[in-house]
């Protein structure tokens, strides 16, 4: 598959929502949400982390593996249908059923042939309270990567991996143009405004911070409602390299939001700061170790 040409722009289409009891239920809207994307001109859609299905991370319980599928599988075969139709790449966060007890929290990339063009398995795995996802969940082993579309190189990552500086620089380092991370994220039940606001402050921070840091698009795409005692706060936003809003969503609506990125931004942003020429890459082992204290540190 080509590159895209220099000075491309692309429409990327993001799927904000609620989820339901019924799996059939939010397949089926989530489909209708991508076709009013496309409508609306997207050439790019990303769904939210495990659109199927409530957050169930929440517990654990045997019975939630019941959750996961085969990838491809039953979900890949009718989005892939979908985007052949429309002509559009969709990206899809799905529970996948690697092997009986192997499980993983994987994003699909369709082509708008409606072909698999690759699977990103998410590297870092949180075990918080309500986000018991170690219990699920085995750790990625495909790496960070880049997916060649015809309107732009784009690299996944998905939720919780939106807080580390490398997952991000990896993935820029093998091309991508644009980031997209699938969210669940939410406020906990019982906590003050003001540590609401500041936890999702962060979280928009950082990942605008990782837009600036490697000079490329970033968008992320989380859900909204309550589900339990976890409030998802929406807010799904794009941002372009030097870290501009370009569209946000709100806190409580389902929402589509459509966005054009120049991509000749990227270009221009790297060549006015740039990073990556002033990286001093052999300075960097550290980074290979857990933290450095005395059973780390070198003669």
């Amino acid at each position: 598959m080509s590159h895209p040409q220099s000075g491309q722009a692309v429409s990327l289409g993001l799927i904000q929502l609620s989820c339901a009891e019924d799996l059939e239920e939010n397949f089926t809207k989530s489909v209708q949400h991508i076709r009013a994307a496309a409508k609306q001109g997207a050439q790019v859609i990303c769904l939210q982390e495990l659109f199927r299905s409530r957050y169930f991370c929440q517990r654990e319980e045997i019975a939630c593996f019941d959750l996961a599928e085969e990838i491809p599988g039953p979900s890949t075969e009718r989005l892939g249908d979908l985007a052949r139709e429309l002509k559009v790449v969709i990206i899809a966060s799905l529970f996948e059923k690697r092997a009986p007890g192997l499980y993983h929290n994987s994003a699909v990339i369709i082509d708008s042939s409606g072909n698999l063009l690759g699977k990103y398995r998410k590297m870092h795995i949180p075990d918080d309270p309500y986000y018991h996802e170690k219990f699920y969940f085995t750790p990625g082993d495909l790496g960070f990567q880049s997916f060649s579309t015809p309107s732009v190189e784009l690299g996944v990552l998905v939720c919780w991996d939106q807080w580390f500086p490398e997952a991000a620089r990896l993935t820029a380092l093998k091309g991508a143009q644009l980031i997209l991370y699938p969210t669940a994220i939410g406020w906990l039940e019982g906590e003050s405004e003001e540590m609401n606001q500041a936890q999702c402050a962060a979280w928009e921070t950082v990942q605008r911070g990782h837009a600036v840091a490697n000079g490329v698009f970033l968008a992320a795409v989380n859900r909204v409602g309550q589900e339990g005692p976890l409030t998802f706060w929406g807010q799904s936003f794009v941002c372009d390299p030097f870290g501009r809003i370009l569209a946000k969503a709100s806190a409580e609506q389902e929402e589509v939001l459509v966005v054009e990125c120049n991509l000749e931004q990227i270009e221009e942003t790297r060549r006015n700061w740039p990073f990556l020429r002033d990286r001093r890459i052999e300075t960097y082992q550290d980074l290979s170790v857990r933290f450095l204290d005395e059973s780390t540190a070198r003669e």
